[in-house]
């Protein structure tokens, strides 16, 4: 197989995790053949100091580098985003970079120098929780959601913060080289995909491809927004503009897996956060997540996490909340 290669772009004040990260990723896909090349570019050649203060080293710097084929293009983010979108040689060469490669990514902030880069106009972006209204304020052509842990618009993909750009890695390996690949890149590096819930975004599920038409897209959303309220098949049917069977057979083909299934283990992810994040008590969770009482709860986390709910707080709660 014929090694794609990924360049990482980085500046003064980046987010270290935003590049180690997706690098240790796509580093463990390629095992035992490299099947990435993976560079790193920045302003300068040389030693590189993040925001926390650890330095890294930049293969190349933007006038050493061809800008040309890249097969992916990652920009990382970080407090230094603010000043590198007003490097223009940075950004004329993302600008250049991104014309051939066949993804453009960023993770975290670092979708400002994509945006900067004239990459995003009428498309729709995501970023950190906390840099969506800066996001919307400088660049009103955007569509901003900073709802989930990554947004696909095409060959662009926008992520939100820090460890999210290994959600958007794992996405970008399955993409290419399947799920059982991207499953065991996770499992090699012990990832537990959640999130705290004190957070707005969450991990988009990697047991199951993205939806690859925009009826099958819309059921997803409505799922997703509201994992408790109705999802009859009935309902994601009107959702989705297509009869129920037409969406049973849709869904099934672009997810692998039924509605029904979809919508439970949504449903699950949904208690998992509430159970780690907050007090409430078991039964209100079932109530709230759309499944039901807590013996039904009780039945879906024994399929898909082979714990009880109790057990599933008591080991993953928020350090936050205190039993």
């Amino acid at each position: 197989m014929q090694q794609r290669r990924v360049v990482f772009v980085i500046f003064e004040g980046l987010q270290s995790l935003d590049l180690s990260g997706p690098f240790e990723v796509f580093q463990q896909a390629g095992r035992p053949e490299p099947g990435y090349d993976c560079r790193t570019v920045a302003p300068v050649a040389g030693p590189v100091r993040s925001a926390g203060g650890l330095r890294v080293h930049a293969d190349h710097g933007v006038g050493d580098l061809d800008p040309t084929g890249i097969d992916t293009l990652v920009v990382a983010g970080g407090n230094g985003v603010d000043d590198a979108v007003r490097d223009p040689a940075l950004v004329g060469w993302i600008a250049a970079a991104a014309a051939t490669a066949r993804r453009v990514t960023s993770v975290c902030s670092g979708v400002f120098l994509l945006a900067a880069a004239g990459l995003l106009a009428g498309r729709r972006v995501t970023t950190h929780w906390s840099r969506g209204a800066q996001l919307r304020r400088e660049h009103p052509e955007l569509t901003v959601d900073t709802r989930p842990i990554f947004v696909r618009d095409g060959r662009v993909w926008t992520s939100a913060g820090v460890t999210a750009g290994m959600d958007l890695a794992l996405a970008l390996v399955e993409d290419d080289l399947g799920r059982e690949t991207a499953h065991t890149v996770a499992q090699q590096l012990v990832l537990f995909l959640r999130r705290p819930g004190s957070q707005a975004q969450f991990s988009v599920p990697l047991w199951s491809p993205q939806p690859a038409t925009d009826p099958i897209r819309a059921a997803v959303a409505a799922v997703h927004a509201d994992p408790g309220g109705p999802h009859t098949l009935a309902d994601l049917a009107d959702r989705a503009g297509l009869s129920p069977r037409h969406l049973q057979r849709r869904f099934t083909a672009e997810l692998g897996v039924g509605p029904a299934e979809y919508v439970e283990r949504v449903r699950v992810e949904a208690a998992q956060r509430a159970l780690t994040g907050g007090d409430e008590p078991v039964a209100a969770v079932a109530r709230r997540c759309g499944l039901g009482s807590s013996e039904s709860l009780r039945r879906a986390f024994h399929r898909h996490c082979g714990v009880t709910p109790t057990d599933y707080r008591n080991r993953f709660r928020s350090t936050d909340h205190h039993t």
